[in-house]
C-alpha cells in the first residue's frame, strides 16, 4: 500500500498542478497579427479548454479561435475539417482526446496518401497513452506533425492508492471496447492484478456498429457487484464520461465504490475518489507547446509529449457517506475533499 511519504514522492498531492511558467520569448515577442487555432472539443467545453486559452492570454499571445465540437462522434471531425480548413486555414488544430487526435492527425504508421492532416501542428489533451495508440512513434520525440498533453496518472500508481483507500481482492471495470486509451489501462490492470494475485472482471460497453453504446450500462455495474468486485474502475474513456450519470447511481445502489482516472468522475459525476491531473491545468500544459510551435517556431515532431509533474488525489465525501466507505484518516492530510 502507499503512504503519504510515498504518495508525496511520486507528487501526489490536494493542491492544483503547479502553474505553468509563461516562457520569456512569448512575453517579449512583438507579433503583427493574431494565430489562428481550430479547437475540436469532443464533449463541449471543459475546464481543458479553458486552461489552454488562458496560457495564451497569460502569455501575451494574440489568438483567434474556432471552436467546434463533434459531440460525442468523432466521426463528424472530418467533415468539419473539410468546412473549416480551407476557409479559416489554422496555424494549429487542437484536439481533445485520443478519438479526435486520431481522426485529424490518424496512426503514424497510415500509408502517406490516407486522407489525414499532416502539413498543420496538432497539439492534443486528454490522450492517455499516444504510443500504444499510434498518434506518436515514442513521447521523448513524437517526429510527427503532432505533440500534446497526457493526462492519466500510471495505471499501477493508481492502483495502489486504490488499495491505500480501501484493500481489495477482486476490481471491476467497465470501458469502451474500440477506445484505445481504454484497451491499454485495462490491459495494464490486468497486468498489474496478475503480479499482485488478484482478480480483475473486464466489462466492455455494448457496440452498435462501431460506436458503444449505454445499452445495458447499469446492469453491467449489478453483474460486476455480484461477481464480488470491490471496486468498480473508471477508465479515461470519453464515452464512459457520457454514460457514468446513468453508471454513478448503481453503484451507490449497490456499494460499489468507483475509483476515476480523471478529474471528470469526480468534479461532473458521484465518483468516490481519484487519483488525477487536473484539467485546468493539462489544457495550460497543451497550450506550452502550441505556444512553442507557433512562437518558437519548434517543429512539434522535435516537441516531448509529456504528463503534468503533480496529481491529485480528490475524495468525494458525499459519496463516502452514502457507501458507509470511508478515506483512512491520514489520507485526509494530502486529499483535496469534496462535499
Amino acid at each position: 500500500m502507499i503512504d503519504r511519504r510515498s504518495l508525496l514522492s511520486l507528487g501526489l498531492g490536494a493542491g492544483t498542478a503547479g502553474a505553468l511558467g509563461v516562457p520569456a520569448f512569448a512575453q517579449q515577442m512583438v507579433q503583427q497579427q493574431p494565430y489562428r487555432i481550430l479547437m475540436l472539443t469532443f464533449r463541449g467545453e471543459t475546464d481543458v479548454e479553458r486552461g489552454f486559452r488562458s496560457f495564451f492570454d497569460a502569455a501575451g499571445v494574440k489568438v483567434e479561435f474556432m471552436t467546434r465540437d463533434v459531440d460525442r462522434n468523432a466521426a463528424r471531425v472530418k467533415p468539419i475539417l473539410a468546412e473549416v480548413l480551407p476557409t479559416f486555414k489554422p496555424d494549429l488544430i487542437y484536439t481533445y482526446g485520443t478519438p479526435n487526435t486520431l481522426a485529424v492527425a490518424g496512426p503514424y504508421d497510415a500509408p502517406p496518401d490516407a486522407p489525414f492532416v499532416r502539413d498543420i501542428p496538432v497539439v492534443f489533451a486528454l490522450v492517455a497513452a499516444p504510443v500504444r495508440s499510434k498518434i506518436a512513434a515514442s513521447v521523448a520525440k513524437p517526429g510527427r506533425n503532432v505533440t500534446g498533453a497526457v493526462h492519466v496518472v500510471p495505471t499501477d500508481v493508481q492502483m495502489r492508492a486504490m488499495q491505500t483507500y480501501k484493500p481489495f481482492s477482486k476490481v471491476g471495470v467497465i470501458y469502451s471496447p474500440n477506445e484505445s486509451n481504454s484497451l491499454v489501462v485495462v490491459n495494464e490492470m490486468q497486468a498489474f492484478c496478475e503480479a499482485n494475485n488478484l482478480t480483475l472482471f473486464r466489462q466492455p460497453l455494448a457496440m452498435s456498429g462501431n460506436l458503444p453504446t449505454g445499452e445495458g450500462v447499469e446492469q453491467f455495474v449489478r453483474d460486476l457487484r455480484q461477481k464480488g468486485a470491490e471496486w468498480l474502475y473508471l477508465p479515461p474513456d470519453t464515452f464512459l464520461a457520457t454514460v457514468f450519470n446513468r453508471i454513478a447511481p448503481v453503484a451507490i445502489e449497490v456499494g460499489l465504490p468507483t475509483f476515476g482516472s480523471t478529474e471528470f468522475f469526480l468534479r461532473e459525476g458521484d465518483g468516490l475518489v481519484g487519483l488525477v491531473s487536473r484539467y485546468y491545468s493539462v489544457g495550460q500544459l497543451a497550450a506550452s507547446k502550441a505556444v512553442e510551435i507557433l512562437v518558437q517556431k519548434r517543429a512539434p515532431g522535435d516537441i516531448p509529449i509529456e504528463t503534468l509533474k503533480r496529481f491529485a488525489l480528490i475524495i468525494n465525501m458525499k459519496v463516502a457517506k452514502a457507501l458507509g466507505v470511508y478515506p483512512p484518516i491520514v489520507m485526509l492530510n494530502y486529499a483535496e475533499v469534496l462535499s
